[in-house]
């Protein structure tokens, strides 16, 4: 049942019907040039099944790990208006950021109650946008200006098991119910530890760690704490450092879990269970902080504006023993203000600039060295996340703009205006739904993949005895886009029948051509008899 030219072998094709199972028994051999015979014959069995992209909350600042990276895929495929608008809201003001989890939509916005300011963590319907409950918890009061007519809360809700969890901007600390929005214990911090409040106010949200709430109180001389998520108890409280805009960041380095907090003092990283130092490393203050570091495998970069500009260091282990080794450090320069940046394949992209700075650029920085590879201008100060492995940009003016994370130049993919208005907010992504918010409205706009479409195998051919290669289309002909391509993967087991954990992911060349994907399989390492399933989605 082979075919010694390399053609199409002959064999047995069966078709079944709901998860679209295509199975050929091809027969290959290999030429042994010692006894002039051909060898090694195994079954190549091949199921195709669409499965749905995978679907996740955003429950932290900058979404699942408070890095910026989204870890759900999204369809990039917009008409030249951009994706459909599920709904629009008009927002009382504010620089909230959003987060998702079960259904809601979380954010603080600032409203006038009679004559008194107040700062309110309000609710949402992730699905019509309708306002589910509001809870006011503190005064909103911004003397120091910052955007202007529109400025209010700057910290985002967290959520988790049904809990959000609120630090206001004059350190009102809550733990709310998310259903009702109810609250289930308060802490106001300038009373209790005697924290103080610091110019245009906080702007860091909580960090969950475990069960633990994390946040610098701000109260020498131990001013980060960790506070029980469930009761609102003191774990610990440490170190004099004082509190900065710029939201701390969840990490594990060199296989050990901690938190890395931008304070006045530089970067500082806790074991989140008893707020044990681990490293540090001094980089200077001035006026105000607002960016998060962010971590690329053992990189940590940091910036600053008002003249601080960028540091990276790079961060090692011996031991339980971390040190911090300066990379480079580039002052004046490389400045962002409270966008955080996002790092990909040894690079960051990020908008810099500060202020009211309207052609603020988006920038790719080398991250080993610093060197900037290029500027695009226009942005502002918005936000960057990372998605579908591409920079995907909040403008200032409220656009938002895809652009392909490449060093040797700027490649813009997609742009549309999202919403009105001033935008200094990050986006969230949730459920194929992606969430914009600016300082007087938010919107939400469909961009879920495609359900997947039935696949189907088309011809198997044998590169002489490298390889096989096969071509997988959609049973209803329609063309697989570039999108989908990116979610179908390789798997590999010696039986057909094989239990799930007994698949495992196949090194494959996958290739889009003409609304297909030809799929090309080494076979020198594979066992006398093999099954191959080409699976889209997670």
């Amino acid at each position: 049942m082979g075919a010694k030219d390399g053609r199409q072998p002959a064999g047995l094709t069966v078709v079944g019907d709901a998860q679209s199972l295509v199975m050929q028994r091809v027969s290959c051999r290999r030429w042994n040039p010692t006894s002039l015979k051909w060898q090694l014959t195994f079954a190549v069995g091949v199921l195709i099944v669409g499965v749905a992209s995978r679907a996740e909350d955003w429950p932290f600042y900058r979404g699942p790990s408070g890095n910026g990276v989204a870890t759900e895929r999204i369809s990039l495929d917009w008409p030249a208006g951009g994706p459909k608008r599920l709904w629009r809201v008009p927002l009382t003001n504010g620089l909230s950021s959003v987060t998702v989890s079960e259904g809601r939509v979380f954010t603080q916005v600032s409203r006038t109650v009679g004559d008194q300011a107040l700062e309110f963590c309000v609710a949402y319907s992730a699905e019509t946008g309708a306002m589910l409950w509001n809870r006011a918890f503190g005064t909103a009061s911004y003397p120091n200006g910052g955007v202007g007519a529109d400025d209010g809360p700057r910290s985002t809700p967290v959520v988790k098991a049904g809990r959000v969890y609120v630090l206001g901007s004059y350190l009102d600390l809550l733990c709310l119910d998310a259903a009702s929005g109810a609250v289930v214990w308060s802490k106001d911090l300038r009373t209790e530890f005697g924290g103080s409040v610091i110019a245009w106010q906080n702007a860091a949200s909580p960090v969950l760690a475990g069960d633990l709430v994390l946040l610098n109180v701000n109260a020498g001389p131990r001013r980060l704490a960790a506070f029980r998520a469930d009761t609102g108890a003191l774990a610990w409280r440490t170190s004099d450092e004082r509190m900065t805009h710029a939201t701390p960041v969840p990490v594990t380095l060199h296989g050990v879990s901690q938190v890395i907090f931008l304070t006045q003092n530089g970067l500082v990283s806790l074991a989140p269970d008893d707020g044990r130092e681990l490293w540090r490393y001094a980089f200077s203050y001035s006026t105000s902080t607002g960016a998060s570091p962010v971590v690329d495998g053992d990189t940590v970069y940091c910036s600053a504006a008002y003249g601080v500009g960028a540091a990276a260091v790079r961060i090692a282990r011996s031991g339980d023993h971390f040190a911090a080794t300066q990379l480079w450090r580039r002052r004046g320069a490389l400045m962002n203000h409270w966008s955080t940046a996002v790092a990909k394949d040894g690079h960051v992209y990020g908008l810099y600039g500060q202020a009211l700075h309207y052609s603020a650029p988006l920038k790719c920085v080398d991250l080993a060295t610093g060197a900037e590879k290029w500027s695009q201008d226009g942005f502002g100060l918005g936000a960057t996340l990372l998605v579908n492995d591409r920079i995907l940009a909040l403008t200032e003016s409220g656009e938002i703009v895809v652009v392909e994370p490449d060093p040797t130049g700027y490649r813009e993919r997609a742009r549309f205006q999202a919403v009105n208005g001033r935008a200094w907010n990050s986006p969230a992504i949730a459920n194929g739904r992606l969430f914009v918010r600016g300082t007087t409205e938010m919107a939400a706009y469909d961009v879920s993949l495609p359900a997947p479409k039935p696949l189907r195998l088309g011809a198997v051919e044998r590169l002489a005895d490298s390889a096989l290669r096969f071509r997988v289309t959609s049973a209803d002909g329609q063309p697989i886009t570039p999108d989908r391509l990116g979610q179908i993967r390789v798997l590999r087991a010696g039986a057909l029948a094989a239990s799930g954990s007994d698949w495992q992911a196949q090194p494959a060349k996958l290739t889009g051509r003409d609304g297909a994907v030809v799929v090309e399989v080494a076979i020198q390492s594979v066992a006398a008899e093999a099954y191959f399933r080409v699976v889209e989605g997670p």
